[in-house]
């Protein structure tokens, strides 16, 4: 490494540091792939020929890119076209070789960025609600407005426009297409029930109904289930679907023409059941599936054999994969599966089963950090996971301490590599994350045990983990940051004012926090969310919601607040922020905005470290002789190492700083 390079702080190098995600591969030519990735300063999507092993930047826009599809045969990039982070836009396409007429790529490969086609003309921009791409040319695109909820329209071959085929006023998606495009796969939550989707199967020739699984209508207990895709074979009708039977996630097989169901008994290699989360997706050839296993912030990969007899229930195999987490996972051709692996410590790389790194970053690879703690304790709702870390070199403790609060709220932190909290740590702080009720990866009961009281459940589980901490001796009572992004920003304003004498200062970005008028301004499929988690409308049950907005205990901060807002966020709109902000003016409560020009976070690494920077700033100036040390060179001396579409899963996640979005 170059003097000028060493110089700069470890945690800017962690941000800077050239990352990508898993490469997504054309379903009929296998050599032709798509990854997302931060080379150029800016998220985009670039094209893999594996085969020469040439690469391509595919989008060059000011606010970045990640939503993007390679069509079956390899021939078309999609990628969706919103307007700054607005995430309201249409599918353009471009060869996967590049226009003629594009300026260089990245490499200095040919064709870039031309001006791209509309792929589907006559659609105008919405929200999208997925995307399926046939391999005889099928297309069905999924759209969401404020005005007409879900439509699904499909453009089949050699035809001029899109025909509407479906409508429905509460949230849906495009599921999957059948290998030979004659039949779509729904899911929808037309039952009014936003957490827990149900499956509508539909013949494309004439629009029939071939077949439901709903587990939710006349249901005391709600059971969601989600699709996960068709059999890869001609003329196959197995549906690989997601279930909550059984009180978390798992699959099973349907076959969609007859209804015959096969359960999946997933064991390990001690005959023991999985537990936690699992979730699947065929391998080439439908004779095995690639099981994915999430469990206590952490996860694993195993194979599924199909061939067993049918009382055996299939075997298991587990596939060796480092402890840490699995980001995506894809089973090739050639019998090899590649995954996105990373943890605390340890930055992310694209790997194979067969002992290599697929798919390095150019350019350096970022320091490491700390590893994580795993700590369980005692909440009102049951045993609350929480991952701890300790600033290297710091001695005992107690430390000054940031509560690190994930978004979703149906996400979970997990023991996988992430730029903020290292920065923190390199700065002198312990990081606590929280895996609150609400979260992912503990069982059914666990997610969905918010409802009602939103927000205000995941706060005693903070608390406890609180108490903990400085029972311990970990945290320092007097140098407490509530911090997060997305949900875990509504938790921190809420927190401020629900809790305010835990806390020492509140950073909040792209937070819900006056959630009345959020519902009002935010997109449909978060409205169905919403609607879902109080058990209606602001109208309908006004208590509910004054009860969980954090504008209703504005008036109780006691600490000063940082708050960092998009101002084309269409999931924590920009008005409801400036209400509260302005509610903190009237009160002379101390705070600081920051408004930038993008939409639910950036895509830009300079403005990722720009936002950074000014909260680690804020924190310092606030916590006074008290606070942690400066962290300019904190964490060189550890060395240098090796985070809802399409290629798009996995690659907003690859340095851990977006925040998720709600919903």
């Amino acid at each position: 490494m170059s003097e000028e390079k060493s110089a700069v702080p470890a945690w800017e190098q962690r941000f800077r540091a050239a990352r990508v995600s898993l490469p997504d591969w054309a379903e009929d030519a296998p050599d032709r792939a798509l990854y997302v990735s931060n080379a150029t300063g800016t998220y985009e999507v670039y094209a893999w020929d594996r085969a020469g092993d040439t690469h391509r930047r595919v989008t060059d826009r000011p606010n970045g890119t990640t939503d993007a599809e390679l069509s079956p045969d390899g021939a078309w990039v999609w990628w969706f076209d919103d307007n700054d982070g607005d995430e309201f836009g249409i599918w353009r396409r471009q060869p996967f070789a590049g226009r003629a007429d594009g300026p260089a790529g990245a490499d200095g490969a040919d064709g870039a960025t031309g001006p791209d086609e509309e792929a589907v003309p006559g659609l105008a921009a919405s929200y999208s609600a997925g995307l399926a791409l046939g391999r005889d040319g099928t297309v069905v695109v999924g759209r969401s407005t404020d005005e007409h909820g879900t439509t699904l329209h499909l453009r089949r071959p050699g035809a001029a426009e899109a025909v509407e085929i479906y409508r429905h006023e509460e949230y849906g998606g495009v599921g999957d297409l059948s290998y030979d495009s004659t039949l779509l796969a729904i899911d929808h939550t037309e039952h009014g029930d936003a957490m827990h989707s149900a499956i509508r199967v539909v013949r494309l020739a004439d629009g029939a109904t071939v077949a439901e699984l709903d587990e939710v209508t006349g249901r005391d207990e709600p059971r969601g289930v989600a699709c996960l895709g068709f059999a890869p074979v001609e003329g196959d009708t197995r549906l690989l679907v997601a279930h909550q039977r059984s009180g978390r996630w798992e699959p099973m097989i349907w076959d969609v023409a007859t209804g015959a169901e096969t359960a999946l008994p997933l064991r390990d290699e001690h005959g023991r059941e999985l537990p936690g989360d699992v979730s699947a997706q065929w391998r080439p050839g439908a004779r095995a599936l690639l099981v994915e296993h999430e469990y206590e912030a952490r996860s694993e990969l195993f194979s599924y054999s199909l061939d067993e007899a049918p009382g055996d229930g299939g075997r298991l195999t587990r596939l060796e994969t480092p402890r840490g987490t699995v980001s995506g996972a894809t089973p090739r051709p050639d019998g090899t599966v590649e995954y996105l692996w990373s943890s605390a410590a340890e930055p992310s790389a694209v790997r194979s089963t067969a002992g290599t790194v697929v798919l390095r970053a150019p350019g350096t690879v970022p320091p490491r950090s700390v590893p994580v703690e795993d700590v369980w304790v005692d909440g009102p709702g049951g045993r609350v996971h929480a991952l701890v870390q300790r600033p290297a070199g710091a001695g005992e403790g107690p430390f000054p301490t940031v509560f690190e609060i994930h978004g979703g709220p149906t996400h979970h932190d997990s023991d996988s590599f992430a730029a903020g909290p290292a920065a923190w740590l390199d700065h002198g702080f312990a990081v606590v994350r929280v895996n609150y009720r609400g979260s992912t990866g503990y069982g059914q009961a666990w997610t969905d045990a918010l409802r009602e009281r939103v927000g205000l459940i995941e706060l005693e589980d903070i608390d406890a983990v609180r108490a903990w901490a400085v029972a311990e001796g970990l945290a320092d009572p007097d140098r407490l940051v509530l911090s997060g992004g997305s949900w875990g920003g509504y938790l921190t304003l809420l927190g401020l004012g629900v809790q305010p004498e835990n806390w020492a200062l509140g950073v909040a970005a792209v937070p819900v926090a006056d959630y009345l008028t959020a519902y009002e301004d935010e997109m449909e499929a978060l409205k169905s969310l919403d609607r879902t988690l109080f058990g209606g409308t602001p109208q309908e049950v006004p208590e509910r919601w004054t009860a969980s907005s954090p504008l209703t205990y504005v008036d109780r901060v006691r600490v000063p607040v940082y708050i960092s807002a998009g101002v084309n966020d269409p999931r924590c709109p920009i008005r409801q922020i400036e209400n509260y902000v302005e509610r903190l003016e009237q009160l002379g409560t101390p705070h600081e905005v920051y408004r930038y020009d993008a939409g639910h976070g950036s895509l830009v690494v300079e403005e990722r470290i720009k936002q950074l920077r000014l909260e680690i700033d804020f924190v310092r100036r606030h916590l006074g002789a008290k606070g942690a040390s400066n962290g300019a060179s904190n964490g060189a001396s550890q060395g240098v190492g090796e985070n809802r579409a399409g290629v798009a899963a996995g690659a907003a996640a690859t340095d851990g700083t977006t925040h998720g979005g709600t919903g």
